[in-house]
């Protein structure tokens, strides 16, 4: 298969970004069919797999043997199959015993031949043999990630990476039967149980041992983590365990609570999962920020004691729901596992810190849900999925959806359709117009309106209201007569509309349809401020969204290696809002990757004399100053700005506990810098 060039939002100049934008990076990764996979579909579907594996985390090799059972069409005269490109193929043979021809082609895909015509509805099981070095360091699948790596002391085989011949990535499901051979010390961590184990002798003629799993449900078992593990730790009912490496058991525990909270969280949403057991683990800094896979969570070890790192999880433990036990049909319904499991992890993160921090969180993803809202949902299946349009729509303007249908059910009705659609396609795919059905059923309310809109259409309104305010007779109080205008013509939404009075608010829903719709509200006391979804319940434009929208992509852009064209994104954010912290900031950052100090300065500076918002853009634009500072010979001026940011008391990202280190020794650019 042709590698896909690595979009990721994770990867941005700096670790600020590394909150939200990493979750989105790794939902995304984890959740998305593969561009590729659409070419390689004909027809062709794996129902299961035997694997035996063995790895020697010295060599950082692999060596491995996978029955694969698949039915095909008649017709079909050749198969293509994803593989890694750092393993090779030694062996190939059918159930008969028969060798067959198999080659690599020029887009990576392997090309095998079968030794005789297939029958229609019929299985088939072919035996790859195969090995490999794999220190990630390699090409992979993914042009910039690495999704396999061989080593101590965790080693890890992500489904993603095609360590084995797949097909379908993430809408093909499969049942999976593993028998993996580690060096003696590891544990091994995958789908099916926690794996027994039994002492063997390595190819080496080192002793090892030997973890075997089956999962036998159609779904997404190909994920493999290896590593020297301390025992594990769980808590409450013990369906959950957390495995740590030495480094990171101090935080065992508290990961351990979390995620069995999570994991209680989605339970009493979705419904049962398909299994009541968790296995939640690390994985190293050099990979994904997190991974799934039935009956497994993963997030890098960096992340298991950090705040960042609870939202990261939560998203994480929500594929268990959206993605291991339902998964899309085709790209064109990515947004349904995508977009839920996003706004599952803005669910729990109002559970536990209410209602303003969810809308803060909203904010963000609202802007990424109209960064590239150039095509509809329904046609998602057009865009490269690793690309940021496709990051954008499936998953941040997929949880918008969530959230604006939530808004327009009820609480209640919304969690019916959650579970009826969970309970009615369990262990199988879902396509937008299923999920419209379950909506409907549940709900009792016709949804057309809604997911045309939303789904099959493009663009967001932008709300303006005109009103005048009359007095009644009689001491009876005030009439309001308003009009709420937007821009598109098709729209129609229920929209709440909030009226603040000298005494008692009013609020009431009024349809909103076409670009013109008129409103009459009665109250006693005079009106003094009229608000059109004033709980931004409804994806909207508006001057603020365009500023996070022109940042992100200026974000993204650099991820990219653009630098100019990040420059370009972040002055378009200035030009709407000369005051915007952030977009100063951010400009801050590229001058001074390009030693360019003294426009750094300045922009920095703008970013002190701005918004404040967010407000970890004081502290750190206290700190990027005094390391100039430091850079141009001017200890005296570094030391009084590391002192103003440890002042902050904001300790985002480890800002406070950068200054104080700095008080200490002057700051150094590194020599690659």
């Amino acid at each position: 298969m042709r590698k896909e060039k690595h979009n990721l939002l994770g990867g941005f100049s700096r670790r600020l970004v590394a909150g939200a934008f990493g979750v989105l990076a790794a939902a995304l990764l984890l959740a998305a069919p593969l561009d590729a996979q659409r070419a390689e579909r004909p027809g062709l579907n794996i129902t299961g797999y035997v694997i035996d594996a063995e790895l020697d985390t010295l060599a950082h090799h692999l060596t491995a043997k996978a029955v694969v059972s698949f039915t095909a069409p008649a017709n079909l005269e050749v198969v293509n199959f994803g593989f890694h490109p750092a393993l090779k193929v030694t062996k190939i043979t059918d159930e008969s015993g028969k060798l067959l021809e198999g080659e690599r082609t020029a887009d990576g895909a392997l090309r095998v031949t079968p030794g005789s015509p297939f029958v229609q509805g019929q299985t088939v099981r072919w035996t790859f043999e195969y090995d490999g070095t794999v220190t990630g360091s390699e090409d992979g699948p993914i042009e910039g990630l690495k999704l396999a790596a061989i080593q101590e002391p965790i080693s890890y085989l992500l489904y993603a990476s095609r360590w084995f011949p797949t097909t379908g990535f993430m809408t093909d499901r499969f049942t999976a039967e593993m028998h993996i051979r580690v060096p003696q010390g590891m544990r091994v961590l995958a789908s099916g149980g926690e794996g027994a184990s039994h002492p063997v002798t390595l190819a080496t003629g080192k002793p090892g041992d030997q973890f075997d799993f089956k999962w036998d449900k159609p779904g997404f078992p190909g994920t493999v983590i290896a590593g020297r593990f301390v025992a594990p730790v769980s808590v409450g009912e013990g369906n959950v365990k957390v495995y740590l490496s030495v480094s990171h058991q101090a935080s065992a525990n508290q990961l351990a609570q979390t995620a069995a909270k999570e994991f209680d969280f989605f339970t009493d949403s979705f419904g049962g999962p398909e299994t009541s057991h968790l296995v939640v683990t690390e994985l190293p800094d050099d990979t994904l920020p997190a991974a799934w896979a039935p009956e497994l969570a993963a997030i890098q070890g960096s992340r298991v004691g950090d705040k960042s790192g609870v939202r990261l999880l939560a998203n994480t433990i929500a594929h268990q729901w959206w993605g291991s036990e339902v998964s899309p049909k085709t790209l064109n319904d990515a947004w349904i596992t995508n977009g839920m499991s996003r706004y599952g992890e803005l669910m729990y993160l109002e559970e536990e810190s209410g209602k303003r921090a969810m809308q803060a969180a909203l904010s963000d993803i609202a802007a990424g849900a109209l960064a590239y809202d150039t095509i509809p949902l329904s046609s998602a299946g057009r865009l490269a999925p690793f690309s940021p349009e496709f990051q954008s729509m499936t998953l941040e303007k997929g949880a918008m959806v969530f959230h604006m249908l939530r808004g327009e059910l009820g609480d209640k009705a919304f969690l019916a359709t959650l579970k009826g659609a969970l309970s009615q396609y369990t262990d199988s795919s879902i396509r937008t117009q299923d999920f419209i059905k379950v909506s409907e059923s549940q709900s009792q309310q016709q949804l057309t309106p809604f997911f045309a809109q939303w789904i099959d259409g493009t663009g967001a309104p932008t709300f303006t209201d005109k009103y005048a305010v009359y007095r009644l007779g009689n001491n009876k109080g005030f009439r309001t007569i308003g009009e709420v205008q937007q821009d598109l013509d098709l729209f129609r939404m229920p929209v709440d509309l909030r009226v603040e009075t000298d005494g008692k608010t009013e609020n009431q829903k009024i349809e909103v349809v076409g670009t013109d719709t008129q409103y009459v509200v009665d109250t006693f006391g005079r009106p003094r401020r009229i608000s059109v979804d004033p709980d931004d319940m409804v994806l909207k434009a508006t001057p603020d969204l365009q500023v996070r929208i022109a940042i992100l992509k200026g974000q993204q852009l650099v991820a990219e290696g653009d630098l100019a064209g990040a420059l370009a994104e972040y002055k378009k954010a200035l030009d709407a809002n000369p005051q915007s912290s952030l977009a100063s900031y951010r400009i801050g950052e590229i001058l001074f990757s390009q030693h360019n100090y003294q426009a750094s300065v300045n922009s920095y500076r703008d970013a002190l004399r701005g918004d404040d918002e967010p407000r970890w853009t004081e502290c750190w634009g206290h700190i990027q100053i005094a390391k100039i500072f430091d850079i141009t010979g001017q200890r005296d001026r570094a030391v009084n700005e590391y002192r103003l940011a440890v002042q902050t008391n904001d300790n985002t990202q480890g800002c406070v506990n950068e200054g104080r280190l700095y008080l200490q020794k002057p700051y150094s650019a590194p020599a690659n810098e």
